[in-house]
């Protein structure tokens, strides 16, 4: 064996999507597509493409599909993608765009199968962005056979199984991207907001200092969480609280937060430790 045939061949060099943030930034709902992707159990919602991708289409978006499949398209030709998936390809809205590319070509009754879809167009490219996206938060998962005349004993089996996991979980409707649930015994309101990390921890400071972050004597704010970008400040209910009971604290603390955020008076000490407190409780999810 010559030399030159002993040499290694360096392997191609894949091309990949660049980092961004904010995953779901410039799409219709971006804070509810950060909820439904990262902490509620079943929901679903639709999104409408651009005219030029395909004319008069809806997706439907899941939280999570039989066998976390990354997309089906059903029997009757409707899309279905999910959002809770076992893959990540370093650019969630490049796999999702890649599921609905796919999607598009799929036979009906069929499931969408994507490796790794490389560089392209992401999400934001094919969703209309005159679009809404509204929200529909379910019980469980037999939403999945809706329709379906005949279904199949793993199908009916995965129900069961997601069922069994999927806890309480309801929307607010006074404010947007905030959701009332339930860990077992304890209750908590996990509200994504769209709003810089930074202001928004300042924001949060001031008004804890003031006595303000709280949604009422027994709602407290006790963290949040870092997803796609975004901030999801965390309240526990101290005592049993249903979700309706949060819709009017919540929207007057909306209020609150919208002056907190426009004030740019420098932060007291107190105020620098409150935020400092924020940051250090703070989880990333993704």
């Amino acid at each position: 064996m010559g030399k030159k045939s002993r040499r290694r061949v360096k392997p191609e060099k894949v091309e990949r999507m660049p980092f961004r943030a904010r995953t779901f930034e410039g799409l219709p709902g971006e804070c509810d597509w950060v909820a439904l992707r990262e902490f509620v159990p079943a929901a679903t919602a639709s999104v409408a493409l651009r005219g030029d991708v395909a004319a008069d289409t809806r997706v439907r978006v899941c939280t999570l599909l039989p066998a976390a499949a990354a997309g089906l398209v059903r029997p009757d030709g409707e899309m279905w993608v999910g959002l809770q998936v076992t893959h990540n390809f370093g650019d969630v809205s490049r796999d999702l765009a890649a599921v609905v590319e796919r999607g598009l070509e799929t036979e009906p009754g069929s499931e969408i199968v994507i490796p790794d879809p490389g560089v392209g167009p992401r999400l934001q490219d094919l969703v209309d962005p005159e679009s809404d996206f509204p929200v529909d938060v379910q019980e469980g998962f037999d939403f999945w056979t809706a329709g379906v005349d005949d279904t199949s004993d793993a199908v009916a089996a995965g129900i069961e199984q997601a069922n069994e996991l999927a806890t309480p979980t309801e929307r607010l409707s006074e404010v947007d991207a905030a959701y009332w649930t339930q860990l077992g015994e304890r209750q908590f309101l996990r509200w994504v907001m769209p709003h810089d990390e930074d202001a928004l921890l300042t924001a949060l400071a001031r008004l804890h200092v003031a006595g303000d972050d709280r949604l009422d004597d027994d709602v407290r704010l006790i963290g949040s969480f870092r997803a796609h970008g975004l901030l999801v400040p965390v309240w526990e209910m101290l005592e049993p609280t249903p979700a309706t009971a949060l819709e009017g604290p919540a929207a007057a603390f909306q209020t609150r937060l919208n002056e907190a955020l426009a004030d740019s008076t420098p932060l007291t000490s107190e105020q620098r430790g409150a935020r400092n407190g924020l940051a250090n409780r703070q989880i990333t999810v993704r």
